[in-house]
């Protein structure tokens, strides 16, 4: 199955919910204000944001819809089009490829978004495109969070360099970026303590792990990556600004896009930040993470099912 079956498979549920409450709506040969209202109000609802919803509303009150076509379809263009405008711009699939000097990624996100898995499921992608890549075990928060990247680390054959639960996370990080110097390392990815945003002293670590980076590269941290949970809605939004307030993020990754109807939220979230999306989470597999490309998504978003 390729990239583009994943996307459709995997946004079946967002997909389903979101075109057939398309044509729940637009049941007449023409589009009315009445219906363009329904229609912002269902965007909306479906999590794509109000700034999105009223340019999309915008963008089908300018359009020539042709009656004698299918209404529904003729919106879900529209729809597609204007992902494709507005996501295109934000791809990053370089963050993949291989490194022309080791390079240090910090990933971060609240508890339950899935970032340690996460993280092994880019460390496959990483090395199958040749980079030698080092796992830093920096959330010492827990002890199940050291054991989980341990076994991804095993599952996908790369580097791992630990400590025991509640040990200082930035001397973690500090040891695993000396080991990947001293051995040609390309890449050490840093997890880092699954935090909310109000947990004072835990940012206070998150800062200091990324100080540590700096050791080995002024310009480090090379890439800030957050991991957003789809199934969180809105407030994701939050999460995003107050994380980029700490360190700038330098890209996103969305994950359990496969277990929600409301897909629309990474609409919202790049209208606002318009911060790289670097993948997209559609599974527990190994080959879940899927690499963003705005037209795949923008397909499978607004598929017909």
């Amino acid at each position: 199955m390729g990239i583009f079956d994943n996307f459709k498979s995997g946004f079946k549920k967002s997909a389903s919910a979101f075109t057939s409450g398309l044509r729940d709506i637009v049941v007449k040969k023409e589009i009315d204000d009445k219906t363009l209202d329904r229609i912002e109000e269902y965007l909306i609802q479906s999590d794509v944001g109000v700034v999105a919803a009223s340019e999309i509303k915008e963008i089908i009150t300018d359009s020539k819809i042709d009656p004698n076509k299918d209404i529904a379809d003729e919106i879900r263009t529209i729809l597609k089009d204007y992902i494709i405008s507005l996501m295109k711009p934000l791809e990053n699939n370089n963050f993949f490829n291989k490194k022309e000097k080791i390079s240090a990624t910090l990933i971060s996100g609240v508890n339950g978004v899935g970032k340690t898995t996460t993280i092994g499921k880019i460390s496959k992608i990483l090395k199958a495109n040749g980079n030698k890549v080092m796992l830093a075990a920096s959330d010492t928060f827990r002890a199940a969070a050291i054991e989980q990247l341990e076994n991804w680390a095993n599952k996908v054959d790369v580097e791992i360099t630990k400590s025991s639960q509640g040990a200082d996370p930035a001397s973690v990080a500090f040891k695993a970026i000396e080991e990947a110097i001293a051995n040609n390392f390309d890449q050490v990815l840093i997890d880092t303590a699954g935090r909310l945003q109000n947990k004072k002293n835990l940012m206070e670590e998150y800062k200091k792990i990324a100080n540590v980076t700096k050791k080995m590269d002024p310009e480090a941290p090379h890439d800030v990556i957050l991991v957003l949970d789809a199934t969180s809605g809105q407030n994701v939004i939050n999460q995003v600004e107050e994380f980029n307030k700490i360190i700038p993020i330098t890209g996103l990754i969305m994950t359990k896009l496969d277990g929600t109807a409301k897909g629309g939220i990474l609409l919202a979230v790049a209208k606002k930040f318009k911060l790289p999306i670097i993948a997209l989470g559609l599974g527990e597999k190994e080959d879940d993470l899927q690499i963003f490309e705005a037209e795949k998504f923008a397909e499978a978003f607004t598929q017909i099912t």
